[in-house]
Parts: structure tokens; sequence; C-alpha cells
């Protein structure tokens, strides 16, 4: 009898190829049928590539959000398109991550540039999918620890859309702010663990304090600040010229725009001048109120459309000023409802930390004025962001401040 003899045989893997063949070994020895699968033998890191994948596909219709929503225009059509030449982008040219990376930024069709937002928002939105997972998904578990991590991994999204829109355009869009708040109730309802209860009412009841809390909190700051600091006074050790256009008031050393001054319909620019020039006609010794309905010079009133430009000489003005919109009133209520009352303090507490520290900073590299408008719906979701991963031990420190 010949008896055959074989020598050993040895593959070297590189480290990726090493990685792809215990995961696809592990997932081949898986029963997929949910009815009798023990989800337990599924690698952990394939469920962390599935959030990541996902949190870039939603990412991608982040984008679509922060473009569409403040313009007032649907996020379900027309589909996605060049905003330059307006050429409908096909489902192979909107993979999220690869597309922007394999043209370069740039649109196929046209050559136009596609902003860095783009990428930077589904590239954001996985790691945000990815590390709700990595935090809150269990190995031996996988499933039963997945709704949690779902229910963070969302409401981070509704953060990023939130930023970069308040960024952007300075308002944050009832889409998100309500749209938040009811998603947060009905997430609190059916996974109450969200606010540490075990039962679906407590849950819910959590949620709804949360929401209130986070809600009134910011509305009474907003009226307190309306209250000691709505109003700036400019003044000037002589006659000084102001001119009055279309859009924007021009003062002597600046021009603002109306956009800027003008954040609700009781917002008034106030001054006593000592003459007002019209184009047909002339007054003397006033008071002028300008307001988004209306322009009273002394005791006439009328549209404020109707006079493009207006010239008042005057030694001081009053302008209105915001600290903060009702869209982030709105928005701590979002907040709220998905992270309880608790949730609330410290985003409130911690976003404000976090606003001083960037508004000195960008003053003492002459970045901005101490009267410049900034968002702070940004700070009050980056706030929100660390609660969720460890905000709770940074309590002591804060209250400790």
């Amino acid at each position: 009898m010949i008896h055959s003899v074989h020598s050993p045989q040895f593959t070297v893997l590189s480290p990726l190829a090493g990685c792809l063949s215990v995961l696809g070994s592990g997932l081949w020895t898986v029963d997929w049928r949910p009815w009798t699968a023990d989800w337990s033998l599924v690698p952990f890191h394939f469920w962390s590539l599935v959030f990541f994948a996902l949190g870039c596909i939603v990412g991608s219709f982040l984008n679509v959000c922060i473009y569409r929503l403040p313009l007032g225009m649907s996020i379900i059509t027309p589909r996605s398109h060049c905003p330059y030449c307006k050429y409908s982008i096909p489902w192979y040219l909107n993979i999220p991550l690869v597309t922007w990376l394999a043209l370069r930024g740039r649109c196929k069709n046209c050559g136009a540039p596609i902003s860095w937002r783009y990428f930077a928002v589904e590239l954001l939105t996985g790691v945000a999918f990815l590390s709700c997972w990595l935090a809150f998904g269990n190995a031996g578990h996988p499933l039963p620890s997945m709704p949690v991590a779902l229910v963070y991994a969302v409401f981070l999204a509704g953060l990023i859309a939130a930023t970069f829109i308040d960024f952007e355009h300075f308002i944050i869009p009832d889409e998100i702010t309500f749209g938040g708040m009811a998603v947060g109730f009905a997430a609190s309802f059916f996974v109450p663990s969200l606010h540490d209860a075990s039962t679906l009412n407590v849950g819910l009841r959590r949620s709804f304090i949360g929401a209130i809390v986070g809600a009134a909190t910011i509305y009474g700051i907003l009226r307190l600040g309306k209250l000691l600091f709505g109003r700036q006074w400019v003044k000037w050790p002589r006659d000084a010229k102001i001119i009055f256009t279309e859009t924007s008031v021009h003062l002597p050393d600046k021009e603002i725009p109306y956009d800027e001054l003008f954040y609700r319909k009781s917002d008034v620019i106030m001054l006593h001048a000592r003459t007002v020039e019209l184009v047909d006609r002339g007054y003397q010794d006033v008071l002028v109120r300008l307001s988004p309905s209306a322009l009273e010079i002394g005791e006439e009133k009328m549209n404020p459309n109707d006079v493009p430009c207006m010239e008042a000489v005057s030694t001081e003005i009053v302008l209105p000023r915001e600290a903060m919109g009702l869209g982030d009133v709105k928005f701590m209520g979002a907040i709220g409802a998905f992270l309880g009352w608790q949730g609330v303090v410290f985003s409130l507490m911690f976003s404000s930390l976090i606003g001083a520290v960037v508004g000195v900073t960008l003053i003492v590299m002459r970045r901005r004025e101490w009267s410049s408008r900034m968002p702070y719906g940004p700070y009050i979701a980056l706030a929100a962001a660390v609660w969720i991963f460890g905000g709770k031990k940074l309590v002591p420190w804060l209250l400790a401040m």
C-alpha cells in the first residue's frame, strides 16, 4: 500500500483579508431565519458596519433637508439634482461618500463645484450612527440593544440637520423641532429605557416633562434677555446721517441688513430725528419708528414698502437685539422629549459654556464683534450629544464651577 504524503500548505493573508475572512466565516455559520437564529453569533462589528452604512445613507437624505427646508421646498420632489445645471442625478451617482470622492467634489454634467458640506454631513452622520452602536450595542444580545442605539442615532441625525441649517440660515425649521418632539414622544413610549423607565407610560410621562421643561426654560431666558438686553443704543458725538434703504439701514460706520434686526414682527428701530427726508417731503424734530410692517414719522403712519429710501439726521438710534429665537425654544423642547429634564438642564449649562468659549475666542481673533449675531442651536446640539455619550459624568464638574 502506498501512502501519499502531503506537505502542509500555508496561506499568508493581509490584515484586511484576514478580517473579512473571519467576518465571512462567522456570517456563514449563522442561521439567518429571524425566528430561530441565534443573533449573538453575528460578529459585533458586522452591525458596526451596518450602522455606519445606514448613517451615511441617512446623511445623504439630511443634505436634502439642509438645502431644501429653509427654502420651503419639498424634500420628496423633485429628485436630487445639481443646483447649477439642474442635472437629475441617477442612483449610481448618488452613493454616499463614494460619489463625492470619485467626482472630486464636482458635478459630472457641468463640472460645477459640489460643497464639501455634502461629504461632511454624510461622514458625520455615519460616524454618529456607528458611535451609537458602539456605545449602546450589546455583542451578546444585539437585537434587544438595537432600539436604544437606533433612537439615539435618529436623534443625532436631527441635531446634525439643525446645526447646519442654523449655521447657514439662523433658523431651525419646525419640521425638525415639532417633528423631533413627536418622534421623541413616540420613541419614549416604545423604548422607555431611554428615560431609565421600565413601563411605557412612565417613559412617555418623563418625555413630556422633559419637553415642557426644555421649552419653558429657554422661553423664560428669551423673555428675560429681551427685557434686559433687547435694545442697543448707538450714539454719536454730533449729528449723523442715517440712510434707510429697502434692505438695510446705513449707519455712519456700518451697514446692517434688516434680517439681522427684525427677528419678530414686534421689533422696532427708533430714533429722534432732527430732520427726515423722503423722496417727496421732509420732516423736522420728529420721532421715527420702523418695524417690519409699519413706518411712523411723528403722527403719520405708512407702509415701509412704499418708502424705498429715507434719510434721517440724529445723534442716536435704538436698534432691536435678540439673544435667542423661538426656534431655540422649540429645539430645546424636542431635546427634552428625547433626553428628559436632566438632559435639558445639562444641555443648557454646557451649551452656555461652549458658546461663551467660542464667542470670546472669535472676538479675540477679531473674527466677530460683541454685537454680532451668533446661532445658539449648534451649541445646544453639541451639548445634547455630549449628554448622550457620558454627560452624567460631567455634571459634578459643571456644578463645581
